[in-house]
């Protein structure tokens, strides 16, 4: 935008000095030659009222005194074809003149004077003198290379204007792009300083007012999940007092891991909407390997319960993900959830976690189920908010889906090759973090 206001600064003012400049200088170059005409003209004066009143010999003396005196060749052309004075020779303006009309003739060499004087006995005399041209443009140069620097110090200063405006409409742009930024980054205590034209200062002060109230909403949130945690303590509490009271100690136990796993969703819900909108955080990067092989142990029990097999094929070493440990719990067990809530019992599944393709890791979720559904068009429909084939809640896929972007990573749907179901989420890696070494291995 600055080089563009610069620039129709700069066609705008050529065009105006162009308009004014070179007219100016036509007129600077024809004043110059009338100047020089006149100049030769008057020369010739005093020897107009002798040709016509004067004998031959003392107008042959006054044609050399004016000659000698004056800057420009001076000769007199009698009837008779004599010339006096300077020599010169006889043109064809010298043949019009003496038909009784004073003439200017222009010539590559400058301009020939011709002055007819009428009186004589024997006819019209001619007077005649020659201005050349470099003193009919004499000072005409001087004064073009005046006008041409005006020009420019006229253009430089239309520049320097320009320029100066433009800083002032691009500064408070340049300071909107970069709260605009920083508030898409979180930082949500950013605020555009009201500067420029009306117009700036009304767009600043709107997105001043959009992330007070960003923060308004993000506020109510983290309260409305403050509430529900306090909500949801009593009946964990009698859970948990339920899951002590039961005879069986290993049943016990399994229901106390239970109600410990939704206690620990809760508090990371609650963890994570406090996140939100705080400046300067760390980066939350997980170790995938052991989350998966945590989860996979929990969810294991539950796969000997129905009757599943599961298989784990896991790297053999750590792979660091940008994505803090309780959302990738959570991705895992959205995808795990809808492999026993979708699948009947009995329906085996495997759980791979390898290297990504550029760092990060590849995490992938196979049964051997119904698969999908077979009315279904595009697989990516289910993974939209909302969407489900089996009348669930449909946010189990999107939870993973938006982790998976969170990470840098996506998420894939499609057909397994045994003929059940096939989710891979692909995680990015750590900013600063190196690639880990490319390794594989089974659990």
């Amino acid at each position: 935008m600055r080089r563009r206001l610069t620039l129709l600064v700069a066609a705008t003012t050529c065009l105006v000095l162009l308009a004014f400049l070179v007219p100016l200088a036509v007129l600077l170059r024809s004043v110059a030659a009338d100047r020089a005409v006149v100049a030769a003209t008057a020369e010739l004066q005093g020897l107009i009222p002798l040709v016509g009143t004067t004998d031959l010999d003392r107008l042959r003396l006054a044609a050399q005194q004016v000659g000698a005196a004056a800057e420009r060749p001076v000769t007199v052309f009698l009837p008779d074809g004599t010339a006096l004075g300077t020599e010169a020779p006889r043109t064809d303006g010298v043949e019009l003149a003496a038909r009784g009309e004073s003439l200017t003739v222009a010539r590559l060499e400058g301009r020939e004077i011709l002055v007819a004087v009428g009186g004589r006995p024997d006819g019209t005399a001619v007077i005649r003198t020659f201005v050349p041209r470099a003193e009919l443009t004499r000072g005409v140069y001087r004064s073009w290379l005046v006008l041409a620097g005006l020009g420019l110090a006229l253009l430089l200063l239309g520049l320097a204007v320009a320029d100066r405006l433009a800083r002032t409409l691009i500064a408070p742009i340049t300071e909107l792009s970069a709260v605009s930024h920083r508030l898409a980054r979180a930082e949500l205590t950013a605020r555009a300083r009201p500067s420029g034209p009306p117009e700036l200062r009304a767009v600043a002060n709107a997105l001043n007012h959009l992330a007070t109230r960003i923060q308004e909403l993000l506020r109510e949130e983290r309260e409305q999940l403050a509430n529900l945690s306090h909500r949801l303590r009593t009946p964990l509490t009698a859970l948990r007092l339920e899951s002590e009271s039961l005879a069986d100690p290993h049943e016990a136990a399994r229901v106390g891991e239970q109600v410990d796993a939704v206690e620990r969703a809760v508090t990371g819900l609650i963890r994570q909407a406090r996140r939100r909108g705080v400046e300067g955080g760390a980066e939350p990067v997980c170790d995938a390997t052991a989350v998966v092989r945590e989860r996979v142990t929990f969810w294991s029990v539950l796969a000997e319960d129905t009757g599943r097999e599961v298989a784990l094929d896991l790297a053999d070493h750590p792979l660091p993900v940008r994505l803090p440990a309780d959302e990738l719990a959570a991705v895992l067990d959205a995808l795990l959830g809808n492999v026993f809530a979708h699948t009947p019992d009995g329906v085996d599944f495997t759980v791979a976690l390898v290297p990504g393709p550029t760092g990060g890791a590849l995490l992938t979720v196979t049964d051997t189920g119904p698969g999908l559904p077979p009315t279904l068009v595009d697989p990516t429909a289910l993974v939209e908010r909302g969407a489900s084939a089996a009348g669930s809640t449909g946010l189990g896929l999107d939870i993973a889906r938006r982790a998976a972007r969170a990470s840098g990573g996506h998420l894939d749907l499609s057909a397994g090759s045994g003929g059940g179901a096939r989710v891979a989420v692909t995680l990015g890696p750590p900013v600063l973090a190196p690639a880990p070494r490319r390794a594989g291995g089974a659990a």
